[in-house]
């Protein structure tokens, strides 16, 4: 598509992606393709969607699934997160309507192909948005719901592992309970150790 020395601009990446038939993200003249999920991913961002969307109804916050992209576009990055939740009113980089530019919660079910880069790059291009209130990261393997709070200039780290817990997202005025959170979801049973 591109020659290989080729960094291709965000508004390259906007009209290759419109036009594309599966999903890639950006980094700063990067093109990333995302992988499928697994039934658990899919089945926790499936849930964590639902259980926010039911909080929220009735409220001027929206709930978004994976296919809303999200514009980190001080570092020239895009992103789908597999869940977002705005309040207020939904702004958008153009008149397509499909790159988000205000999320107030983002959450990322993390897998071993994409939690490198959700802790790290993504991490790191989501606490520029002023708007963000909350980045929720949640384990696939295990119970393990982390968030991050803005508090001011400071974030403020929690985390919650065990399905009886209840996760707050204060800024929103939602929780998550993990047993809800993880609701279908099979974990492996735990490797036995070997005998001597």
């Amino acid at each position: 598509m591109y020659a290989a020395d080729h960094r291709p601009t965000p508004a390259e990446y906007l009209a290759a992606e419109r036009a594309a038939e599966r999903k890639s993200e950006y980094w700063d003249g990067q093109i990333v393709a995302m992988a499928g999920a697994t039934r658990a991913h899919s089945q926790i961002a499936m849930n964590l969607g639902w259980r926010l969307s039911a909080q929220l109804e009735g409220r001027r916050c929206e709930a978004y699934p994976s296919d809303l992209r999200v514009a980190a576009e001080s570092r020239r990055s895009y992103y789908y997160p597999d869940v977002t939740v705005v309040c207020g009113e939904s702004r958008f980089s153009d008149e397509q309507r499909d790159t988000l530019l205000n999320p107030s919660v983002v959450c990322e079910v993390l897998s071993p192909s994409t939690e490198s880069s959700d802790r790290g790059r993504k991490w790191g291009d989501y606490q520029l948005l002023p708007t963000l209130q909350h980045y929720v990261l949640v384990a696939q393997d295990e119970p393990r719901v982390e968030v991050y709070t803005r508090q001011g200039e400071q974030w403020l780290y929690r985390a919650w592992t065990d399905l009886s817990a209840v996760a707050e997202l204060p800024a929103i005025g939602c929780r998550l309970p993990l047993a809800q959170v993880y609701d279908r979801v099979e974990f492996a049973a735990p490797a036995e150790p070997e005998e001597r």
